[in-house]
């Protein structure tokens, strides 16, 4: 029988061994702690590739595998690790459309076009996208949503007297768009910004990339509908391309021309960076919301009109994408249901990059097809960034 003394010095050994080892602990702890804290700089996981590929007459080509492709990150083979064409990963869209003076004359054809392109592509209750217009504003006019008459609601407010200039004349930049008289956005439940010249393609791209498509999972697309020229975004173009890739998010460009504009250009002389509240969630246009007013009659009346084609053509290219330029020959239409095809049908390739090309940067992708005449449509990198960051890599 185990007497009460005995079970006494039985506890007051345990406890002192407790103590002894509990001493020792914090040391090793530290130890531990300081080699995991110099061995993982940089959060590598998986990089994701949505992979499109033509024949040589522009045909879709779906049966390969990883074996059809050859992949390198900055010069250096890596290892395809998966393989798919599940198309059931949810889908999340952004149209974003200028609405610059240049552009009134087509804003009918894109809206009735992005329409019917919503219709056949929210087909999941999981799919979801939302609208953003851009002239010297940038402005949330449909939250992320699964709604169709949401969407389609938002999409005839592209054409209505609410998203015209107060005063029939050039607002004034000084004024704010957010004052009590300014009609609400549908789906934000944020002030409608007055427009004027100018046109923050930019800023739009970052925005929606940064602000929306980030923190969604699947496949994700920016349709952006504009001729392309840049009048006084705050962001440069590289930034824009930047967001999108770290959002990991493909983007669509269709180049809508107006050739009807008026001589004198009006619509791409000012421009300006005045954010006068409305827009994204937290209020203002841009992150951190309000500002001072920009922009206006001759903020930039010197500035040369840019290549605006050239301009959708590299945005698109370096994320992933296409331009599409609407034409006699290929209607805004068409040019939908080729993009709602791509989407279909594009292949989801991941790999996990070798221990040499693990540094917080931006890392070159290339990757092609074994068969020499297929043409290989994919995003030209991607940004690594150290362990606690936000990253553009798949979980």
């Amino acid at each position: 029988m185990i007497t009460i003394q005995a079970m006494r010095r039985d506890l007051a050994l345990g406890l002192a061994l407790i103590l002894m080892l509990s001493a020792l602990s914090p040391a090793q702890d530290h130890d531990a702690h300081s080699q995991t804290v110099t061995t993982m700089s940089v959060d590598v996981k998986v990089v994701t590739l949505p992979v499109t590929v033509r024949d040589k007459k522009g045909q879709m080509v779906r049966n390969l595998t990883e074996d059809d492709f050859v992949l390198q990150e900055d010069g250096r083979p890596q290892t395809i690790k998966y393989f798919t064409q599940d198309t059931n990963l949810p889908l999340t869209l952004g149209l974003l459309v200028d609405t610059s003076l240049s552009q009134r004359n087509v804003l009918d054809q894109e809206r009735n076009a992005s329409k019917l392109f919503l219709d056949q592509m929210l087909t999941d209750p999981k799919d979801k996208a939302f609208l953003i217009h851009f002239d010297r504003e940038v402005e949330l006019v449909q939250d992320l949503t699964p709604s169709r008459d949401k969407l389609e609601a938002a999409l005839q407010l592209l054409n209505s007297p609410q998203l015209e200039r107060n005063g029939g004349g050039r607002s004034d930049p000084g004024t704010s768009g957010s004052g009590p008289s300014d009609p609400q956005s549908p789906g934000t439940g944020q002030p409608r910004m007055s427009r004027g010249a100018g046109t923050l393609l930019y800023d739009a791209i970052f925005l929606a990339s940064n602000e929306l498509m980030k923190k969604q999972p699947g496949r994700k697309a920016l349709i952006v509908l504009s001729d392309g020229d840049d009048r006084g975004s705050k962001e440069s173009l590289q930034s824009a391309i930047e967001a999108a890739q770290r959002a990991d998010t493909v983007v669509y460009s269709i180049l809508f021309a107006d050739n009807h504009q008026d001589g004198n250009g009006y619509g791409h002389q000012g421009g300006g960076t005045g954010r006068h509240g409305g827009g994204f969630p937290g209020g203002g246009g841009w992150p951190g919301g309000g500002g001072s007013g920009g922009g206006g009659r001759g903020r930039y009346p010197q500035e040369p009109r840019v290549d605006g084609k050239k301009i959708l053509d590299q945005i698109s290219g370096e994320t992933g994408g296409r331009l599409y330029e609407v034409s006699k020959k290929q209607a805004i239409d068409q040019i939908y249901d080729s993009i709602a095809e791509e989407l279909r049908t594009q292949y989801n390739l991941g790999y996990t990059p070798d221990k040499g090309n693990a540094e917080a940067a931006y890392h070159k992708i290339t990757l092609v097809a074994k068969q020499k005449d297929l043409v290989v449509q994919t995003r030209d990198g991607y940004y690594a960034e150290r362990e606690g960051q936000h990253s553009a890599l798949s979980n």
